[in-house]
């Protein structure tokens, strides 16, 4: 598996044949192995030039563009390999057709759900106390066969999250880490920064996978495809959330390894600092690369792996090989 490689200072990738260094300040340089590297995740004030974007485009890398806030701003997407002329036209009409969108857009919401409710679940056997939560939970996941529009769906899981969101107070020992409600632009307190960095981060992971996949990114289904943005990492993502970044943020605040010296006020939000993203990023990572026993496949893959193989359940279901049917964790 590729690795992904973070740059928080400032300074120019450059390219020397066919090897990739970051040079910084200050002349220092660190080189990257460009056969071992998949993605580039880019915080600092970096320069780089159409020779080294025609490299990276050979070797089929990314590069992902986060401003000084941590918010994502956008990805240098290399030319696509893989595409296929037969599934993008099939991705193209199940969006287009409302009710085989409709259909697909369901199955994402009730992954999120059904995720959102294994990891209550997981904290509750714990002794927190979660059951109204859960209870409440699984009455919007039952009621997902009854929405008959994207916009339904779409407030369906808007009002869970609500929920789930606010489950958090309880599930957070660490006292100043109160949640009020969801603050995104910008976020007002430490957890809402903590919940838009890592889902940037997931948002990103899953437009990686795309990548090296057959499916086109712009062409999401819960999410509506429009001229501004990708949306199927969106729909991706909603499913890997709950049980990859909430994960690390219940981790690292509860054993006390994000403080209040993490945290920058500018611009009348709080957002992580470039300490606080490398300590988030360490955490993100070590979740990534874990492993699960994968019943189908009878062996342990990675959540990471995990993620591309949701993508490619997607493309089956799109090509009538077999009916798309979400990621579930089991813990």
């Amino acid at each position: 598996m590729k690795k992904s490689i973070y740059i928080f200072s400032s300074g120019e990738i450059k390219r020397k044949q066919n090897t990739i260094f970051f040079e910084g300040d200050k002349g220092k340089r660190k080189y990257i192995p460009i056969e071992n590297t998949g993605e580039f995740l880019i915080f600092g004030e970096v320069s780089l030039n159409k020779k080294i974007l025609e490299f990276f485009t050979q070797n089929e890398i990314i590069l992902h563009f986060f401003n000084r806030y941590g918010y994502y701003v956008g990805s240098y997407y290399p030319r696509e390999h893989y595409n296929s002329g037969a599934v993008i036209l099939k991705q193209t009409e199940y969006y287009i057709d409302p009710s085989k969108r409709l259909e697909l857009a369901s199955k994402f919401v009730k992954g999120a759900i059904q995720n959102m409710i294994k990891v209550l679940q997981y904290y509750n056997s714990r002794g927190v106390d979660l059951k109204e939560e859960i209870g409440r939970l699984e009455n919007f996941l039952s009621s997902i066969p009854a929405q008959k529009n994207i916009d339904s769906l779409m407030a369906i899981e808007g009002n869970s999250k609500g929920i789930y969101y606010r489950s958090f107070n309880k599930i957070i020992t660490s006292e100043g880490w109160e949640y009020g409600r969801r603050e995104r632009r910008p976020p007002g307190d430490r957890l809402n920064a903590l919940i838009s960095f890592g889902n940037s981060l997931v948002y990103t992971y899953c437009l990686s996978e795309i990548y090296k996949t057959h499916l086109d990114p712009r062409i999401g289904f819960l999410h509506t495809a429009n001229f501004r943005r990708f949306s199927l990492n969106l729909d991706v993502a909603e499913i890997f959330k709950p049980i990859l970044s909430d994960r690390v943020i219940f981790s690292l605040v509860n054993k006390g390894m994000l403080k209040e010296k993490h945290f920058l006020k500018e611009l009348g939000g709080l957002y992580l600092n470039d300490e606080g993203r490398k300590i988030f990023i360490e955490e993100m990572e070590k979740k990534l690369n874990a492993t699960i026993s994968h019943r189908k496949l009878r062996r342990n893959v990675s959540y990471r792996t995990l993620i591309r193989m949701e993508i490619y359940k997607v493309e089956k279901h799109l090509l009538g090989e077999e009916e798309y049917e979400p990621f579930v964790a089991r813990w």
